[in-house]
């Protein structure tokens, strides 16, 4: 299926460009999130006229993203969880529980989905980096440091 990209999207195309794309991914995906719309004439000009406008949302969303990622670069987050003796966390700390400790600091709007943990699920107490990937084009790095609380 063809589609046209309302905003960038990693590993797919920038805003406007008319990409081919598996019919699921465009179904289930891109088009209900309102990334994408069918490559269809009607639609294709409805875009050129709109192309101003969506230009300017993505710049503003991009300038969001880059404020964030700078107050967020090299930022480290303490999170305690109960551990044993050896350092091993009794569970295991998960993107779900990052996003939410951020937006407890003060750093509303990340979504779990936005955390990227390279080595999976933490599950021992120490320092582990983590990305945060705001826009399609700021990603920052911040250090996780897990502590552990005796049970």
């Amino acid at each position: 299926m063809q589609v046209i990209l309302l905003e960038k999207v990693v590993n797919l195309g920038n805003l406007g460009e008319v990409v081919r794309v598996r019919d699921g991914y465009a179904r289930n995906y891109l088009i209900p999130q309102k990334i994408a719309r069918r490559a269809t004439d009607a639609a294709l000009k409805e875009f050129e006229a709109r192309r101003a406008e969506l230009e300017k949302q993505q710049a503003e969303k991009l300038a969001a993203a880059e404020a964030v990622g700078a107050k967020l670069n090299g930022y480290t987050l303490k999170m305690s969880q109960k551990a044993g003796v050896d350092g091993r966390l009794f569970g295991s700390v998960t993107t779900m529980d990052i996003a939410s400790a951020l937006a407890a600091q003060g750093f509303e709007g990340i979504a779990k989905s936005q955390v990227r943990m390279p080595d999976g699920a933490l599950k021992s107490v120490g320092e582990f980096p983590v990305q945060v990937a705001l826009h399609a084009d700021v990603v920052v790095d911040i250090t996780v440091q897990v502590q552990g609380e005796m049970a």
